[in-house]
């Protein structure tokens, strides 16, 4: 009975502990997760105007009727959506191509896992820029259209041609962010036991089959959690539109976080940038949570 109670009395402690650890955390989490959330619920139900402070007057849900008559919020969620459908695969399959690229042993491997995780550690706002200059529709400036005036080809107006704005900003974020992504690849890839792919060189699987019965089935969980981050990271894209396009043209870049930002920010209309946010933040949930069940769903 004496051990029984020490064991008892051992684990009450032990549990005491682990909540008295995760004290700090919750409260960070609270203070700057769940406190936030609850204000833009709560601004979201009134007119709030940042130049007009003092004439704050309670509308209750007249904030979310206007966003859906918005045309310009429909358009910010579709471009979200687009650039999201498109930069999600082509980032996680470029990601996957370079992780097994480097996991193979050439000479200076080190230095091209560098060059390609270097620019996670860069400025998005500095890498926008960067690309700004490239995507130059003039080219005496822009890299590309000299590369392609060079070759006898028309320059081509990246940013400022509607059709191809949001395209190129889809190709800009998934070079920035492969690298991450490949770095998390690499070390699913480790994990996967060498014994199995000489087991299947020895009764003669070619790469190929070796890719598609040994790496993708070693590397579900990884890649379930790659997609998944990705996506999210996706639907708050921001930096790119502000800094490359300012929205244009025609609104073709504006993205959901880029409309809250100007309404909030921008025209000063706070409690209707708050409804937009509530509302984005449902649409986030509900795809990572569809996200979520259509990964089970393929287990």
């Amino acid at each position: 009975m004496t051990t029984k109670n020490s064991l008892q009395g051992r684990k009450k402690n032990e549990r005491a502990a682990a909540y008295l650890f995760t004290i700090p955390a919750m409260f960070l989490l609270a203070a700057f997760l769940v406190v936030p959330i609850l204000y833009t619920v709560r601004y979201s139900l009134f007119q709030y105007q940042i130049v007009r402070p003092d004439h704050i007057k309670f509308i209750g849900f007249a904030n979310y009727t206007k966003l859906l008559a918005d045309d310009n919020f429909w358009q910010a969620l579709k471009n979200t959506v687009y650039f999201t459908v498109l930069v999600v695969p082509l980032q996680c399959v470029l990601a996957l191509a370079l992780a097994m690229l480097v996991s193979s042993r050439f000479r200076g491997v080190s230095i091209f896992r560098t060059m390609y995780f270097s620019p996670q550690l860069t400025s998005m706002v500095v890498i926008s820029i960067l690309w700004t200059v490239l995507y130059n529709s003039n080219p005496n400036t822009g890299l590309i259209n000299s590369l392609l005036t060079s070759f006898g080809m028309e320059p081509v107006n990246f940013l400022t041609n509607a059709k191809t704005a949001m395209n190129s900003i889809v190709f800009m974020s998934a070079w920035q962010g492969a690298g991450y992504q490949m770095m998390i690849f690499l070390a699913g890839l480790q994990g996967i036991p060498r014994d199995q792919y000489e087991a299947a060189s020895v009764d003669g699987a070619s790469k190929v089959q070796q890719f598609l019965f040994i790496t993708l089935p070693g590397l579900k969980g990884t890649i379930k959690y790659v997609v998944m981050i990705t996506m999210i990271q996706a639907m708050k894209l921001f930096t790119q539109p502000y800094v490359m396009t300012q929205g244009g043209p025609k609104n073709r870049t504006r993205t959901l976080v880029y409309y809250i930002y100007t309404q909030g920010f921008q025209q000063g209309n706070f409690g209707y940038a708050c409804s937009v946010a509530a509302v984005f933040f449902v649409i986030v949930v509900i795809m990572s949570l569809s996200m979520k069940k259509l990964i089970a769903a393929t287990d």
